[in-house]
C-alpha cells in the first residue's frame, strides 16, 4: 500500500513540477504581470486614500484609512489566490487540441491531476508575487502580523478556500464540453471573481445584501478571508467558524464537481483533433 502511494505521490509530484518550468518558459508574461500589479496596486490605494480624504467619516463601514489601505495592499500580493489557475483555458486547450481522451486515459485521477497542477500554479504565482511585496513595502510600509497563529490560520484558510474556488472553476470548465470557446467564460469568471473575491474593496465596506452575496460565493473564501485575517479585519476567534464553513462547502462543492464531469464528458466537442 505504501509503494502505490509513494508511486502515485511521484507521479502528481511530476504534474506539479511542469508548472514552473512553463514559467520560466515565458518569462515575459511574468515580467508583464508584475508591471500590471504594480500599476495596479498604485492606482488601488491612490483611489482609497482619496475616497477617506474626500468623506466626512474617519470610518468606512467600520474601517479606518489605515486598516483599508493595509487590506487592499495585501489583496493585492494574494490576488494569485484567485486568478492564478487557468482551469477554464486547461479545459479549452484540451477541446482544440483532441487530448481529452488521452487524459482521461493516463493511470492518474484527471481531476486530482488537475487539481495538483492547479496548486502548483498557485505556488508559482506566489513567487512572482516577491518583487510586488518588496515594492509595496518600500512605497507604503504596509503591515504584518507576527502571531505565527495568525499565519497558521492564514495558510489553512488559503488551503480550504483555494480547493473551493478549484471545485467551482471545475464545474464551470465542464461547459467546455458543450461549446467550441471558452475564452469568454473565463473572461466572466475572472471579472466576477475579481469583485467578488474582495480584491478591490473589503467586503465589510459592502451594503449588506451584497456581503450576502459575496459571502455566497466561493471566491471570497480564497482572499478576503485569509487577507481580513492578516490584516485584522476578521478577528483569530472567527476562524473556526469559517474553517467550518469552507470545509462544508467544500465537500459540496466535491461531489458536486465530480457529479457534473461525470455527466458533461458524455458530451465532447473537439475543435481541432
Amino acid at each position: 500500500m505504501f509503494k502505490t502511494a509513494a508511486r502515485q505521490l511521484r507521479i502528481y509530484a511530476a504534474f506539479a513540477a511542469m508548472v514552473p518550468k512553463l514559467f520560466l518558459a515565458y518569462s515575459i508574461w511574468v515580467w508583464m504581470h508584475f508591471f500590471v500589479s504594480v500599476v495596479a496596486l498604485v492606482v488601488l490605494v491612490s483611489f482609497w486614500t482619496a475616497v477617506y480624504a474626500s468623506g466626512d467619516q474617519a470610518a468606512i463601514g467600520g474601517l479606518q484609512v489605515e486598516q483599508t489601505l493595509n487590506y487592499i495592499i495585501l489583496a493585492q500580493i494574494f490576488l494569485p489566490a484567485v486568478h492564478s489557475t487557468d482551469t477554464i483555458l486547461y479545459f479549452g486547450s484540451l477541446m482544440r487540441q483532441g487530448q481529452v481522451g488521452i487524459e482521461l486515459l493516463r493511470p492518474v485521477d484527471f481531476q486530482v491531476a488537475t487539481y495538483v497542477r492547479s496548486i502548483a500554479e498557485v505556488g508559482a504565482a506566489f513567487m512572482t508575487q516577491i518583487p510586488l511585496v518588496i515594492v509595496g513595502w518600500l512605497m507604503y510600509r504596509f503591515q504584518l502580523p507576527t502571531d505565527p497563529k495568525i499565519w497558521g490560520a492564514f495558510l489553512l484558510s488559503v488551503i480550504l478556500g483555494s480547493a473551493v474556488v478549484f471545485c467551482f472553476d471545475w464545474i464551470l470548465s465542464c461547459m467546455a464540453f458543450y461549446s467550441t470557446e471558452v475564452w469568454g467564460l473565463n473572461t466572466l469568471r475572472f471579472s466576477i471573481a475579481t469583485f467578488f473575491s474582495g480584491a478591490l474593496l473589503p467586503v465589510d465596506i459592502m451594503p449588506d445584501w451584497l456581503q450576502q452575496i459575496t459571502m455566497a460565493l466561493p471566491f471570497s473564501y480564497a482572499l478576503y478571508v485569509p487577507v481580513s485575517l492578516l490584516s485584522g479585519i476578521t478577528p483569530l476567534g472567527e476562524m473556526p467558524r469559517i474553517w467550518l464553513i469552507e470545509a462544508g462547502y467544500l465537500v459540496v462543492l466535491v461531489i458536486l464537481s465530480r457529479l457534473v464531469f461525470r455527466i458533461s464528458v458524455r458530451k465532447v466537442t473537439v475543435q481541432g483533433g
